[in-house]
């Protein structure tokens, strides 16, 4: 048994048909354990008020935006070497997924930042590069429509999604480069000190998880749909040349 079976776009429907349910399930259990326990069963913090449990939604939003396109660019990365097409095809399907929570994260970080810093918006080194993140969000997806062909498609896109993992991991350690700029260190840290206090870190984890798996799961069904758009196209081909 391998990993490649996955690949066949046959396997690949049948196990993720299977999985899929599990899956959406323990995200919606998560999400709504997280968010309800954080909004409703956490004090407010003595320096920020209620203001900061817009952490459950702008820290597992932004985690997954750069996680999104680590995952793009490891399957694109497969898509140039090995050519399988569901490959390709999930870092497709990943991209809109990937957006969404980098505008989450955005808003959420706007309307967190301004009771903090006074303004909506500052050029910092971090939101900066999360905001050029988003616009490689924009240009990946504006290329798949954009080219006909979708091996070229694919081959062009992968090149973008290499080029953009620059600003993802910008985004990720920004703070770690620049000492200057308003945001905060990281709110998860294997140094206790840094770490935000436990009454805040448990619920923050359950939505975090329940993130994690509101991904997996839309891109699980995007996947699976995309798949279905390409047989049809093939299909619809075979039927014109006969």
């Amino acid at each position: 048994m391998s990993i490649w079976e996955y690949a066949n776009p046959k396997k690949f429907m049948q196990t993720s048909g299977l999985v899929l349910p599990w899956v959406a399930g323990l995200s919606a259990l998560c999400i709504v354990a997280g968010l309800v326990w954080g909004f409703f069963l956490t004090p407010d913090d003595y320096r920020q008020g209620s203001t900061v449990k817009i952490i459950y939604l702008h820290v597992p939003s932004a985690m997954m935006a750069i996680n999104a396109w680590g995952m793009m660019l490891v399957t694109s990365l497969i898509w140039l070497v090995r050519r399988h097409h569901v490959s390709a095809l999930a870092a497709k399907a990943a991209a809109p997924v990937g957006l969404t929570f980098t505008v989450i994260a955005l808003v959420t970080g706007a309307f967190w930042g301004q009771p903090m810093w006074g303004t909506w918006w500052a050029w910092d080194p971090r939101l900066t590069s999360f905001l050029i993140l988003t616009l490689f969000y924009l240009g990946y997806i504006a290329l798949w429509q954009a080219v006909e062909d979708p091996d070229t498609a694919a081959d062009l896109t992968a090149v973008l999604c290499l080029v953009g993992s620059v600003f993802a991991l910008l985004s990720r350690y920004a703070v770690l480069f620049w000492n200057q700029g308003l945001h905060q260190g990281a709110s998860l840290s294997l140094d206790k000190k840094e770490n935000v206090a436990d009454v805040f870190w448990v619920p923050l984890v359950v939505c975090i998880a329940g993130f994690v798996l509101l991904f997996l799961t839309l891109v699980l069904v995007r996947t699976r749909t995309e798949i279905r758009a390409r047989r049809l196209s093939a299909l619809l081909a075979r039927e014109r040349m006969a």
